[in-house]
C-alpha cells in the first residue's frame, strides 16, 4: 500500500486517525525533546553529540507498539485523546525500548538493527573510517553501552516529566520501576542459559526458557505499557486485572513468534541474517522444546551448532529442519496460537469502550501475525 493509499484508507477510520495523530504528536515530543539534550551535550563538548545521535536514529524507528499499547490503555481507562501524559510516557516506554536494543544487540553480537549496523557496529566502522587508534570493536562496543545508558537516563527522564500522575509512591510508578528491574533480570538469566549450557536440568529447559521470555519480553513489550497507560488515567483494580489477563498472554505469544523469526524468518523481511538466533546461541522455547523433544542425534546436532558465529547457510537449514523434524516448532505454533485465544477472549470481555477495544484488537493481530 502507498503512503497516499494508507492515508485514504486511515482517513475512513477514527481508530487508525487517533493512532496517527498520537504518533505525529509522539514524534513532535521526541524531537523537542531530544533537541534539548543536544543543547546539553553541544555544552560538554560537540564530540560528544554523536552519543545522542545513535540514540536519535534508533528511536525514530519502529513500529511505535509499546507507545501505542501504553496509549489505549490510558484511552480505556478514560484519558482524553492525545493527553500529555499518555504522550510523554509513550516517550519513555520508546526511549528504554531503544536502551534494551542496543544493550541487547552487544549481548548477542548482533551487527544490524532494522536493517542498517546497530549502535555498536555504527561506532566500530566510525573508529575503522577514522583510522583512529586502539581496537575498533571495542570502542564499538564502549561507545554502545554508554548510548544505552544515556537512553535509559534519557527514559527516566521523560517518565518523570509527566509530573504528579508517575510521581513516587503511584501505581504508574510502581510498574515503570517494576518493569525495568524485571527485564534487567530477564536479560541476565538469558544470557545464563546460554553459557551454562545443555547439561543444565534438560528435564526445566522448557520451563526456563518460558520464564526467561516472560521477564524479557512479555512484560515489558505488552503487560506493562498496557497497565502504565491505565494507571495514569487512574484505571481501577478491576480494569488493570483485565489489561493483565489480556496482555500477558499477548506479550508471550509476540515472543514465541519473534524466536521463531529468529529462526525461520526471511532476512529480506527481518533485516537480520538468516538463522541469526542459531548463531548467537539463545536458548529460546523453541530451542528448548527441540532439545527435549528430539532424538539424541537431534540434541547433538542442535548442542554442536548452537552458538556458532560461523554457521553457514547451509548448516543453518541443517539445523532448521532438525528443528522442524523435533516437533518444536509445531509444538511453538500451537502455544502461540492457545495464548493468542486467550488475549482475544479476554479482550472480548473487558470493560473499555469500542473503540479502545478495536484499536488493542488491531494491535494484538499485528504482534502475533507479524514477519519482522
Amino acid at each position: 500500500m502507498s503512503q497516499a493509499q494508507a492515508t485514504t484508507a486511515s482517513s475512513g477510520d477514527p481508530v487508525a486517525r487517533e493512532q496517527d495523530a498520537y504518533r505525529e504528536q509522539l514524534a513532535s515530543d521526541l524531537e523537542d525533546f531530544l533537541g534539548r539534550q543536544r543543547e546539553v551535550l553541544l555544552d560538554v563538548s560537540e564530540e560528544s553529540v554523536p552519543l545522542l545521535g545513535a540514540v536519535h536514529a534508533l528511536s525514530k524507528g519502529g513500529k511505535r507498539m509499546r507507545a501505542l499499547l501504553n496509549y489505549w490503555g490510558w484511552r480505556g481507562a478514560g484519558g482524553e485523546a492525545l493527553g500529555a501524559p499518555a504522550v510523554r510516557s509513550g516517550l519513555a516506554l520508546e526511549l528504554f525500548q531503544s536502551a534494551a536494543l542496543i544493550h541487547d544487540d552487544i549481548i548477542d553480537r548482533s551487527d544490524t538493527r532494522r536493517g542498517a549496523p546497530s549502535v555498536h557496529r555504527h561506532f566500530a566502522n566510525r573508529h575503522t573510517d577514522e583510522s583512529w587508534h586502539l581496537d575498533s570493536d571495542h570502542f564499538g562496543s564502549s561507545a554502545a553501552i554508554l548510548a544505552g545508558d544515556l537512553c535509559l537516563a534519557l527514559s527516566e527522564e521523560a517518565f518523570t516529566s509527566v509530573g504528579d500522575r508517575a510521581g513516587y509512591a503511584t501505581r504508574a510508578r510502581a510498574m515503570f520501576n517494576r518493569m525495568r528491574t524485571e527485564v534487567m533480570a530477564g536479560q541476565y538469566l538469558d544470557i545464563l542459559e546460554e553459557v551454562v549450557g545443555p547439561g543444565h536440568e534438560p528435564e526445566r529447559a522448557v520451563l526456563r526458557a518460558r520464564n526467561i521470555l516472560r521477564y524479557k519480553s512479555a512484560k515489558y513489550s505488552i503487560e506493562h505499557p498496557l497497565a502504565i497507560g491505565g494507571a495514569l488515567a487512574g484505571a481501577d483494580d478491576e480494569l488493570l486485572a483485565s489489561y493483565s489477563a489480556f496482555s500477558l498472554p499477548l506479550g508471550e505469544a509476540f515472543q514465541l513468534r519473534d524466536d521463531v523469526l529468529g529462526v525461520f524468518g526471511d532476512p529480506g523481511v527481518t533485516g537480520k541474517p538468516a538463522g541469526d538466533d542459531l548463531r548467537e546461541g539463545k536458548r529460546t522455547v523453541l530451542i528448548a522444546y527441540a532439545l527435549s523433544g528430539g532424538s539424541d542425534a537431534a540434541r547433538r546436532e542442535i548442542t554442536a551448532g548452537l552458538g556458532r558465529p560461523d554457521l553457514d547457510d547451509d548448516a543453518v537449514e541443517s539445523l532448521r529442519g532438525v528443528i522442524e523434524e523435533s516437533g518444536a516448532l509445531a509444538t511453538t505454533e500451537a502455544l502461540i496460537a492457545e495464548h493468542t485465544e486467550q488475549a482475544f477472549s479476554t479482550l472480548a470481555e473487558m470493560a473499555v469502550d469500542a473503540q479502545t477495544r478495536s484499536a488493542l484488537e488491531s494491535l494484538a493481530h499485528a504482534a502475533v501475525t507479524r514477519t519482522a
